[in-house]
């Protein structure tokens, strides 16, 4: 049986899906937003999961087990969340255990950077490789490590966090509270507020202030790269930092890792050569020598559906292990 229930529990929006794991086909999705509670989130999914079984026209006896891509930090070994950044409520929650009895399913959570990464590599861009580094990049970027076809997390869970490699040390402040750390200088936020910076202390920019509607303080890092696509040269300037950035906090992680291939996903992976030609040459500037003709650097394949397709994938490997 290759059928699985996948739940993704966001920081914003909550995703179910039922996946038919031989084909990588979805074959229904329901999307709410998140209620903004933990117990809510986990009423509200478990809904949705009915749903997708309705709309897929499946009974549950159809479905293999449940995989549960979490948007926050998890105690992988115990199964439960560590917090959330965005929701409260989640601390130290036995989220697998409610799932699963509330399904009657096996259950398997992992964080949402090492979900997708699985998904790349089982149904996405690194189909076919057996060592992958994951990079999402966002509004935060996470990482996950694919290590002989398994998923490599590390004693504390942590492996594969690449933008929270520090690259400038007298950077800004990050989340976590180190400074200069790559997600604080390439993830949306970093790009936008240096974006911001810039307009205020120069003249340039007329056509990402013309997007901000003329105040700096509504640049966004989706509109960096918006007016970037069009030339603008403020923008441009912004984007070729964070790559940069970017570029380094890869080339130091595979020197680690060495990687047969890297995929970034997130919305950058639809940005095209505009972020990923930039992106490459940064990472191959700081590769080790040998290292530099053997980066390959690609955007991710899944889109929109990374966090489903990756949660199906972990419970198919799960369920592979029992």
């Amino acid at each position: 049986m290759s059928l699985y229930l996948a739940l993704d529990f966001g920081g914003t929006k909550l995703a179910a899906g039922l996946v038919e794991a031989a084909t990588g086909a979805v074959l229904a999705r329901v999307r709410r937003p998140s209620p903004g509670d933990a117990w809510r989130s986990i009423e509200e999914m478990v809904d949705m999961a009915r749903q997708a079984l309705a709309e897929g026209r499946r009974a549950r006896s159809d479905v293999a087990g449940v995989g549960v891509s979490f948007g926050g930090p998890v105690d992988e070994a115990r199964q439960r969340v560590r917090l959330s950044h965005h929701v409260p409520g989640w601390e130290n929650l036995p989220l697998v255990q409610e799932v699963s009895r509330a399904l009657a399913l096996p259950t398997a959570m992992d964080n949402d950077a090492n979900v997708q990464a699985l998904g790349e590599w089982r149904f996405g861009a690194g189909r076919g490789v057996a060592d992958l580094l994951f990079v999402n990049v966002g509004t935060g970027i996470g990482g996950g490590v694919i290590v002989g076809g398994r998923l490599h997390r590390g004693r504390h869970g942590l492996a594969g966090e690449v933008g929270h490699t520090v690259v400038k040390p007298d950077g800004p402040p990050c989340t976590c509270g180190k400074r200069g750390c790559v997600e604080s200088l390439a993830a949306g936020p970093g790009i936008a507020r240096a974006a911001r910076d810039a307009l205020r202390e120069s003249g340039r920019g007329g056509k990402l202030r013309a997007l901000a509607g003329g105040d700096p303080a509504a640049v966004t890092g989706e509109l960096v790269f918006r007016a970037a696509a069009d030339g603008d040269e403020l923008a441009l300037a912004a984007l070729a930092d964070a790559c940069r950035y970017l570029g380094i906090g890869i080339a130091n992680a595979a020197a680690i890792v060495d990687p047969e291939l890297i995929v970034v996903g997130g919305g950058v992976a639809k940005a095209g050569e505009l972020f990923f030609g930039p992106l490459r040459e940064a990472a191959r500037a700081h590769a080790a020598p040998l290292d530099r003709e053997m980066l390959r650097i690609v955007p991710g394949a899944l889109g929109d559906d990374a966090n489903i397709l990756g949660a199906a994938a972990l419970a198919e490997q799960e369920n592979r292990r029992t």
